[in-house]
């Protein structure tokens, strides 16, 4: 799979595509083979962060404590201070595992969430996570960086079913920045497979409303 022929196939899909009342996004799907999920080495899951949004607002809760309150405040959609955990119980806490992409915590308070918000999020898939920089100090941390970062990170994930199909961008950006992005997607991917591309059984591109087309792997 080339830069070309995903721009072949992006434009395939502007001809094919019928006027919305909404804007469509971009979904890259890849249909994997030849993993046995019940080797954790054969399971994907990772984050990355891409050059260029997927078109789509992130929203980010952070659960802190005093020590990063006001500072969390300016930067993140929502915050729940410590103090607060106690107002969340299970209803509370699956709308909140809804509402939000990703969740960051005060390391020295992870204990406190893990117990209060673990749970739910945890089912999710959205517990706070060191390896997307969503655990942070309780000072020095440069929050509005990893906010930025975070409008551009994914995680991609496959153990039980072999397929992923992530959004790579909407019909109205521009053509190179989703190229990028389905190349950039495809190549960590492959990276993460125990044998590569020989993992790969197909590729394919859709719109939200569309037929996929075939990309060569």
């Amino acid at each position: 799979m080339n830069k070309e022929s995903i721009l072949k196939a992006l434009e395939q899909l502007k001809k094919e595509s019928k006027e919305r009342k909404f804007k469509q996004s971009i979904d890259l799907i890849v249909a994997l083979k030849d993993l046995d999920f019940k080797k954790l080495d054969n399971q994907v899951d990772f984050f990355i962060t891409l050059h260029y949004s997927t078109g789509k607002k992130i929203k980010v809760c952070a659960l802190v404590g005093p020590e990063l309150g006001d500072e969390a405040k300016k930067v993140f959609d929502h915050i729940i201070l410590q103090d607060d955990f106690g107002k969340y119980d299970k209803k509370k806490t699956k709308k909140l595992a809804k509402q939000y992409d990703f969740f960051v915590a005060q390391a020295n308070i992870m204990a406190r969430v893990a117990s209060t918000f673990g749970r739910f999020l945890g089912v999710r898939g959205k517990m706070p996570n060191p390896k997307a920089g969503c655990v942070v100090p309780p000072k020095g941390a440069n929050l509005k960086a990893l906010y930025d970062k975070l409008q551009k990170t994914m995680k991609i994930s496959a153990k039980k079913v072999p397929l992923v199909q992530l959004r790579a961008g909407t019909q109205d950006m521009p053509v190179e920045q989703v190229a990028d992005n389905i190349m950039f997607i495809y190549d960590q991917l492959i990276h993460h497979l125990p044998a590569e591309k020989n993992n790969i059984q197909a590729v394919y591109l859709k719109l939200t409303m569309s037929k996929p087309i075939t990309l060569g792997k």
